[in-house]
């Protein structure tokens, strides 16, 4: 069995860092707008849909494996372009790593408001 491991930045969504007044101090938060980024709210929370491509082109010393976009559903990706479809941001990236081994299994890269918080 082999393990993925990965990082999302999420500042290539939509979205706004910002200084916030919580009980004690203030917080340091990231603002993510929902409808603006196309994520999804069920019953449970806010979904971010993912899709993981393998790199083709591997950069030497890179360990990455595949690099991570953000996935539609067939409504909406019907309704952008296929350049609009290649503009998505690379959201980040992952590594598949072999069963018992520190290392990858191939060597491949990718390219404030102030509110009451209750913490």
């Amino acid at each position: 069995m082999s393990r993925i491991s990965g990082k999302i930045n999420l500042m290539n969504l939509r979205a706004q860092l910002r200084m916030m007044k919580g009980q004690e101090k203030d917080i340091e938060c990231l603002i993510i707008p929902i409808s603006a980024n196309k994520l999804f709210k069920g019953d449970k929370g806010v979904y971010l849909d993912l899709i993981g491509f393998e790199i083709e082109k591997p950069i030497e010393g890179s360990k990455d494996t595949h690099l991570v976009k953000q996935s539609f559903n067939k409504e909406i990706r019907d309704q952008m372009t296929n350049d609009e479809l290649m503009a998505l941001p690379i959201l980040g990236n992952l590594r598949i790593w072999e069963s018992g081994t520190d290392e990858p299994v191939n060597n491949m890269n990718v390219e404030g408001e102030e509110n009451d918080l209750p913490w």
